[in-house]
């Protein structure tokens, strides 16, 4: 026997309760939707910054092969020059020009051309004088690294008269010729712009949100990491560290998306800017706060029904499309009642108050995520209805579409150092000088392995010098550069005889598909790069060399770049030297530095509500040197914790806690406070105090001497919040959570100024007679998330909320509707089942179950659950994704609806919540009560649009 569909309400519809001002919070199309299969593309690549550098690669280069074979024909020019100057000016524009507007990648590239021609008529003039074309290439070298500093054109020139030295000399081009191979790069050039213009237009704003839906992508990642973290029986270690690397990702691709709001094109104005970053940072912090209560969750014994709602809550936030951003209110709701009823009930224990109170907690996190969503979806599409307080100023700074690392921080060693004399001019030739000696160095050695190749050892040097700033970043690129090319050469060899010779198309292919796929890695790992570059290489020298001698070539190349890595680190790490303990010691300053500005600014917020002050922009700051400390204590090798030393893992796990406390620490603080004049006092004695110790701290780092104190102020605060007595409400709280998120982020860097050699003392509080006529209020203080439990006024409050919504839903009784804020499936909007049915379970969203004599088609034990799914927009049927979850919390792998029908087998007696997702729509929660002895159940689902 079947039953009809229920009628029981769809506890996503937030239309009810829905704030006008939010109607048109459209998601973008790139950023809106539900998961697609290529969403995991955007989650590895915010942005698609590889795939473009790679797409890049594979258009000019194409062009300008292209290009110069067909200038060849017509200038009658061998083939071979034409082609090496136009895949010259291609790989050249796709590997140094990745300009964001149309008129800076116009410039870019019709520069090209320019330097590359100067340069070559030389190094055709200088074929018949070794001696002096070996210095002419040390030379060149060297001055592409002293104009590197000059900006992007002064570095393409630079690079391209090295190259044109490197194609003269292996091409052997004749000096009669020059004038033509001109004119091979400046057509080569030109048709390169208009491809890119036309394939590969600069669209920051379209990159923008794209990165927006990576961050979406890891958002979804958070709350089915989490929904995972609840299961009872999983795995619950493995669970929380998946959704600790969700988390992570998802902070680099925040940290990443405020750093493109500063590149220029990419947001509508400053004001637009500070919005989208202001609600991003919310929506991220909300996030975080999920995962943090999650993973405490699962060391507590919550109670099954409440950890079904969880479980319901998190899928259900995790399948909304971003068009409902509002509809995860009804989620937060369903857990916030569920929450409240084992706080009420007076068997509750202790543990399960304190997961009730998490639990609670989640629920406001999810709605704190639907508000800030809401909002920065609006902004990505539409303007701004109201202006931002303060104009976006930028935090971050990126380096390869990734937040930046050493290379900020050596920037600055360099620029403080206070020299005399003619060592003012040090900053200025450290890389040329390094790179002329080394290459110097390098030049003789690798001229009598191979005269013929002995630039192998200048590209060692140059590939060595560039990009890196520590003597573990050389190390590191060598190792990733014997890699690759060991990986590249025998791929390249492989493919090279598989060709065979003479079929010239097909080693093209090879060569513009192993530049490409090294283009896209080279973001990711260096060792990528060099892959791809090899295995085209291999190609192109098989068209002069034997296949019987390609090891031994290969071989030279390997050696050549090896010994031009080991001198050109050698070289910088003796010459003129940027020491690697200064560097480290520069990033935790900059990161104490960021810090003393955050506790600056909230100190200014607190004083003047109307001063010009970014909390949350300040805090981006603090995870931007987070990250430029990582990057300097990245090791050489990982290697096991029982032999690496563990100082530079307790410091970074301390500065991760505090770059956490004083996120929630910028959020929180944002508010318009009015205290007491005695009050206010102790305010500023407290930030000051922190602000003398960060002084401290940073006076360590500047002079190496640990003679400073770091003084304690989380007494003052606990003694304030003693005192507090603020009327309650949202802005009390939110002192509150500002108050114990400053103490928090005091003991962290107390730890952390301990493990630096500082004293660490204690702030004596002052004596207060309020304060020592009421003792008890110092205790009153809420300390552990359980003490929550005890505010019976808010029990009280949510106890009338919840009677108010309450309904009766017996087969044959009428139904009262629900209002804005009820949910179905809580103990507030519970069925009673029907006379002949099987006990249901006491939690869960209640639905009609299988009547009596039902047809048993499953295995002895088991159940089926089947229906169609249908809408209004889709009479036909509706594709969707149904997601099972057990009346323990435990989720069972999903099932898709094919041609608007579901099946679903194996189910065991008890209660289960069905949950139904789309692209068109929007979830819908329906409950099953399964007794195999009655037969399948036949289930109908009517969803609701995505979008009202």
């Amino acid at each position: 026997m079947t039953t009809p569909a229920t009628g029981t309400p769809d506890i996503t519809d937030g239309r009810k309760g829905r704030d006008p001002a939010h109607e048109s919070a459209i998601a973008p199309r790139r950023v809106g939707g539900p998961r697609r299969w290529w969403d995991w593309v955007l989650a590895a690549d915010p942005g698609l910054g590889q795939l473009q550098a790679g797409w890049r690669t594979l258009v000019a280069m194409v062009t300008g092969l292209a290009t110069g074979y067909g200038m060849s024909v017509a200038l009658g020019l061998p083939a071979m020059l034409g082609m090496m100057a136009g895949g010259m000016m291609g790989l050249m524009s796709a590997f140094a020009v990745a300009e964001n507007t149309w008129q800076r990648l116009t410039r870019a590239i019709l520069w090209m051309p320019l330097p590359f021609s100067a340069a070559l008529p030389l190094a055709a003039w200088l074929h018949q004088y070794r001696v002096v074309e070996l210095t002419i290439m040390v030379a060149a070298l060297a001055v592409t690294f002293f104009l590197a500093r000059f900006g992007t054109l002064a570095l393409l020139g630079g690079m391209l008269l090295f190259n044109a030295f490197m194609v003269g000399m292996m091409a052997n081009v004749p000096l009669n010729l020059c004038g033509e191979m001109f004119l091979v790069a400046l057509v080569s050039a030109v048709a390169i712009l208009l491809t890119r213009l036309a394939l590969c237009y600069p669209m920051p704003r379209e990159d923008l949100l794209r990165t927006q839906r990576a961050f979406v992508v890891e958002a979804r990642r958070v709350a089915d990491a989490a929904t995972d973290a609840l299961d009872p029986d999983a795995d619950h270690e493995v669970a929380v560290k998946r959704m600790r690397r969700s988390l992570r990702r998802l902070n680099v691709t925040t940290v990443t998306i405020d750093g493109r709001l500063a590149q220029p094109e990419v947001a509508a104005d400053p004001d637009t800017a500070e919005l989208l970053h202001r609600h991003l940072f919310d929506a991220e912090l909300a996030l975080k706060g999920i995962g943090q209560c999650v993973q405490q969750l699962t060391r507590l014994p919550a109670p099954a029904h409440l950890r079904e709602a969880m479980v319901v809550g998190l899928v259900i936030a995790r399948d909304t499309p971003l068009g409902r951003a509002d509809a995860l209110r009804p989620a937060a709701q369903l857990i916030q009642q569920q929450a409240t009823a084992v706080l009420e009930a007076p068997e509750t224990g202790a543990e399960e108050a304190e997961a009730a109170a998490l639990a609670r907690r989640v629920g406001h996190l999810l709605d704190t995520l639907a508000d800030s969503l809401a909002h920065w979806l609006d902004l990505g599409w539409n303007a701004p209805t109201a202006r931002a307080k303060v104009p976006f100023q930028p935090t971050v700074a990126l380096e390869q579409n990734r937040p930046a690392g050493t290379g900020a921080v050596a920037r600055r060693v360099i620029a403080a150092q206070n020299e005399k004399g003619w060592r003012r001019a040090v900053p200025y030739l450290r890389a040329p000088v390094h790179a002329g000696l080394a290459a110097a160095i390098v030049c003789p050695i690798t001229d009598a392995i191979n005269p013929q190749r002995f630039y192998w050892g200048l590209v060692g040097v140059m590939i060595t010098l560039f990009g890196t700033n520590t003597t573990h970043e050389r190390l590191r690129k060598l190792g990733h550069r014997m890699a690759g090319t060991i990986v590249g050469a025998v791929i390249g060899v492989l493919l090279l005889r598989l060709i065979g010779p003479g079929h010239i198309y097909w080693t093209l292919l090879v060569i513009v598909a192993g530049l490409t796929f090294g283009s896209w890695g080279m973001q990711r790992q260096y060792g990528y790069w060099v892959a791809g570059l090899v295995t085209a290489l291999v190609q192109l020298y098989g068209l002069s060399t034997p296949y019987t001698g390609m090891e031994t070539l290969l071989s030279e190349r390997l050696l050549d770049n090896g010994l031009g890595i080991i001198i050109a680190t050698a070289c910088a790490a003796l010459v003129f030297p940027v020491s690697s303990r200064k560097i480290a010691q520069e990033a935790e300053r900059g990161y104490v530095s960021a810090l003393e500005h955050l506790v600056s600014q909230v100190a200014e917020r607190w004083q003047d509500p109307a001063a010009p002050v970014r909390l949350r922009g300040a805090a981006r700051g603090v995870d931007a040197a987070l990250y430029q400390v990582r990057g300097v204590a990245r090791p050489l090798v990982r290697m096991p914790v029982g032999v690496r030393g563990r100082g530079a893992e307790n410091r970074l796990a301390l500065l991760a806690a505090a770059t956490g406390h004083a996120r929630s620490l910028a959020a929180a603080a944002d508010i318009d406070i009015d205290l007491a004049p005695e009050l206010a006092g102790r305010v500023d004695r407290i930030t000051a105090t922190f602000v003398e110790s960060l002084h401290a701290l940073d006076h360590r780092f500047a002079t190496g001497e640990p003679d400073g104190t770091w003084v304690r102020v989380s007494p003052l605060i606990r003694e304030l919040e003693g005192v507090l007595h603020a009327p309650s409400g949202p802005r009390a709280d939110r002192l509150h959570v500002a108050l114990r998120e400053l103490a928090a982020l005091d003991e962290a860097l107390a730890g952390y100024a301990d493990d630096r050699g500082l004293a660490v003392t204690t702030a004596t509080p002052e004596p207060d007679p309020a304060t020592q006529a009421a003792p008890a209020a110092k205790s009153a203080a809420p300390t552990t998330h359980a003490a929550s439990t005890l505010d019976r006024r808010t029990q009280a409050a949510l106890a009338a909320w919840l009677a108010h919504t309450r309904y009766e839903g017996a087969p044959g009784a009428k139904q009262v509707p629900v209002s804005s804020g009820a949910t179905a499936g809580t103990p507030a909007a519970r069925r009673e089942p029907a006379a002949e049915a099987a006990p249901a379970p006491a939690a869960g969203p209640r639905g009609r179950s299988a009547a009596p004599g039902a047809r048993t088609a499953s295995p002895a034990g088991t159940c089926t659950v089947s229906g169609s799914l249908h809408c209004p927009e889709h009479p036909g049927g509706c594709e969707a994704w149904i997601t099972v979850v057990s009346d323990r919390g435990k989720r069972r792998a999903g099932v898709r609806a094919v041609g608007g029908r579901y099946r679903i087998t194996g189910l065991e007696p008890g209660g289960y919540t069905v949950i139904a997702s789309g692209s068109a729509h929007a979830p819908t929660a329906r409950f099953v009560a399964v007794d195999p002895s009655r037969g399948d159940i036949h289930q109908d689902i009517e969803l609701k649009p995505a979008r009202p």
